[in-house]
């Protein structure tokens, strides 16, 4: 079993494609967590995410903020509450249309070896 605060792990850039986005990752395989990882997205005001898809699904629980969930047909508003599933291979962008920073938790599965 394992305690920790979000802020004492590292916060890291969020990657290529990325815009005013960084990620800590809060639990992990590192730590002995065999199916899924867990991390905290902040998201500063006109920050996003690329368009993306990949092979696994993402659970999203929105903590902080509003913002705007791109799919390749429709775009829906977020706000803080909302819960957010994305299917595999499902392409996708999180945007920050706000002037507060959005923050969110985002589960994804380890690939199957």
């Amino acid at each position: 079993m394992e305690i920790l605060h979000y802020q004492d792990v590292d916060v890291q850039d969020a990657g290529e494609g990325t815009s005013k986005l960084s990620v800590r990752w809060l639990i992990t395989k590192e730590m002995g967590a065999e199916n899924f990882a867990m991390r905290i997205f902040e998201m500063e005001s006109e920050g996003c995410s690329p368009f993306h898809s990949h092979p696994w699904e993402h659970e999203v629980f929105i903590l902080e903020g509003e913002g705007i969930l791109v799919g390749e047909e429709t775009e829906r508003k977020f706000e803080p509450g909302d819960v957010i599933f994305i299917p595999s291979d499902e392409k996708h962008q999180f945007k920050n249309n706000s002037q507060k920073t959005v923050k969110f938790l985002c589960l994804i599965p380890y690939a199957r070896e």
